[in-house]
């Protein structure tokens, strides 16, 4: 199995990126990771973990791309200029046999616009979109799209919960998935426009569709799949993640106040560890692009080598899983 790694796209460099790829193959014996970006900085950051190698190096190695996307670059613009970019060079390996699959945690809107440039999208998928998988009580829901389709139809609500419910299946092994879609009320009734007109498509098609669910909804772990527009999708995204912080910051106020607070912390740590483990994006690798022709996995700008490792292993599970194939035969399957 081997996996492009955009190395370069992270808020945190390379140097975390190689730490992920190197914990990857370590873990897994039918890893190989592809390091893309500057083949001089590269090299000089491989040997600096010439002594973690242990017999691996031969299952990491660097391919060339000069050019990096930036955050601030728009996605469109880059895409077209920077044709020799770390994300397009990796989506061409891909694209030419390769690679199996791209991780990356750059410019998301570019990732997205160089898969679909370089790869396509798969038959019959008006739009890709971005699954991201969310912590619950009992397990995780996938929640999607999160932000690649800010303006969507009923249709292309549609074909995401056939992806997503073909890829939950497949990934997290929920037999029959239950699908929901956001709302601001249970009641069918609720909603804008699209809602309304996308409850009615999913009502009639061979889903496992349970109908609206609130936002408060989400986490209770009652549904295994969350349907909304990447507007929608983005923001509860965001919310999420800022929430989980303030949390965690916030529980750290209360106890530093008291004493007595502070020797409570020491009986329940092991219990807030284990809090702080389920809502942290790190573990839950990365977000798939589904619906394109291929297999991409965007990263949190922000991640770290747990995260970056997570990610490749999400990646080599889609491709070992053949996902995009599931994806295909479903929705021939609900659109006949």
């Amino acid at each position: 199995m081997r996996i492009a790694l955009d190395v370069m796209g992270g808020d945190r460099g390379p140097e975390m990126a190689i730490q992920g790829a190197l914990a990857a193959v370590q873990e897994r014996n039918d890893l190989h990771v592809i390091l893309v970006g500057p083949r001089t900085l590269l090299e000089e950051q491989v040997a600096g973990h010439s002594s973690g190698w242990h017999g691996l190096r031969e299952r990491i190695t660097v391919q060339h791309a000069p050019e990096v996307i930036t955050m601030d670059d728009s996605p469109v613009e880059a895409v077209r200029k920077k044709k020799e970019a770390t994300v397009m060079v990796g989506f061409d390996l891909v694209k030419n046999g390769e690679a199996d699959a791209l991780v990356s945690a750059g410019n998301s809107g570019a990732t997205m616009a160089a898969a679909i440039k370089k790869l396509g999208r798969l038959p019959g998928i008006s739009r890709p979109g971005i699954a991201g998988f969310f912590p619950t009580v009992k397990k995780p829901v996938m929640l999607m799209d999160i932000g690649a389709n800010v303006d969507c139809r009923p249709q292309h609500l549609y074909q995401f919960a056939v992806m997503a419910s073909s890829c939950t299946r497949l990934l997290l092994n929920y037999d029959h998935p239950r699908i929901g879609l956001l709302s601001i009320g249970a009641e069918t009734s609720k909603g804008n426009a699209l809602v309304k007109e996308t409850h009615c498509l999913l009502k009639q098609g061979p889903f496992n569709f349970i109908g609206n669910v609130e936002g408060r909804d989400v986490y209770k772990g009652d549904v295994d799949v969350v349907v909304c527009d990447g507007f929608v999708g983005n923001i509860s995204l965001k919310i999420s993640e800022g929430l989980a912080e303030a949390a965690m910051q916030m529980i750290k106020q209360e106890i530093m106040k008291t004493w007595r607070a502070k020797v409570g912390y020491l009986l329940i740590r092991e219990a807030l560890a284990g809090f702080k483990k389920q809502v942290d994006y790190a573990e839950y690798g990365g977000a798939p692009l589904l619906g394109i022709d291929g297999t991409g996995i965007i990263c949190h700008g922000a991640s770290n080598a747990i995260a970056i490792r997570n990610a490749i292993e999400v990646a080599a599970n889609m491709v070992r899983n053949r996902v995009n194939e599931a994806i295909v035969h479903a929705l021939g399957e609900y659109t006949a």
